[in-house]
């Protein structure tokens, strides 16, 4: 089961949910991946030294010489794997133009591992450029976060509209499987209002669960950890836990 985390709009927790959904899940028993797609490589940074990372997935995917071995590499939490990346992966775009297999590349190079996990999730950059349509290819699901501001549905057109394009002819079967609400401050009514808004939207595609904003959300990372070992009794740490559940029972 292969799952993209994408919005074409930075700064909305992204690399965030990647981070402690992938750990939920892995903390549920399952066997996880989180494939780092964006060449800042915040999700590798969270649970690797920069330095041990000899092989990137820049390299997977632009060099047939380099295998999937090479490159995965174990977290510290039981069960969850990470193919890291590195700036490297900005050159991604201009390596391959022109070649034809391009939105591809990320879906041949995973193809024959993916069923050694239960759980494959992808972490994008905030753009829409050939990286996210990589990840949007080679997934079966889609989850988009949201964070509940001004410009909160700003460019969610566009992503919805890559999002067909793709099904239109390289991946059929990709669905949207959830919108979820980020750095949801409950204090401000604007954040209410937008709140109501995404859901008039989107419908039944929110997730029940919100993901409040949350200083310690925003720490954990410098520390190398997820929110479930730096501040486990925490609001994050609770609502993550809530939306792993979510996933599981829609996926």
């Amino acid at each position: 089961m292969v799952i993209a985390i994408a919005n074409q709009k930075g700064g909305v927790g992204k690399t965030t949910t990647a981070i402690n959904l992938s750990a939920a899940l892995a903390m549920t028993g399952k066997k996880v991946l989180l494939i780092d797609l964006d060449p800042q490589g915040n999700s590798s940074l969270s649970f690797l030294d920069h330095n041990t990372i000899e092989h990137s997935i820049y390299e997977l995917l632009t060099d047939s010489q380099v295998a999937f071995e090479y490159v995965v590499k174990q977290t510290s939490i039981p069960n969850l794997y990470i193919l890291p990346s590195r700036i490297s992966l900005a050159k991604f775009e201009s390596k391959l133009i022109g070649e034809f297999d391009a939105p591809f590349r990320l879906k041949d190079r995973i193809e024959g591992v993916v069923k050694d996990y239960e759980y494959v999730l992808i972490d994008t950059p905030p753009t829409l450029g050939l990286i996210t349509v990589n990840a949007l290819v080679a997934s079966d699901y889609l989850i988009i976060p949201i964070q509940p501001s001004y410009f909160a549905l700003e460019g969610t057109d566009d992503l919805l509209e890559t999002v067909e394009k793709v099904k239109a002819r390289p991946n059929p079967n990709l669905q949207v499987l959830g919108v979820v609400i980020t750095l949801h401050d409950k204090r401000t009514t604007l954040a209410k209002d937008i709140h109501e808004q995404i859901r008039r939207v989107f419908g039944a595609k929110v997730f029940e669960t919100v993901i409040s904003k949350s200083v310690r959300l925003e720490e954990s990372p410098a520390y190398k950890e997820t929110i479930f070992t730096f501040a486990p009794a925490s609001s994050g740490a609770l609502e993550y836990s809530s939306l792993c559940e979510e996933v599981i029972r829609r996926v």
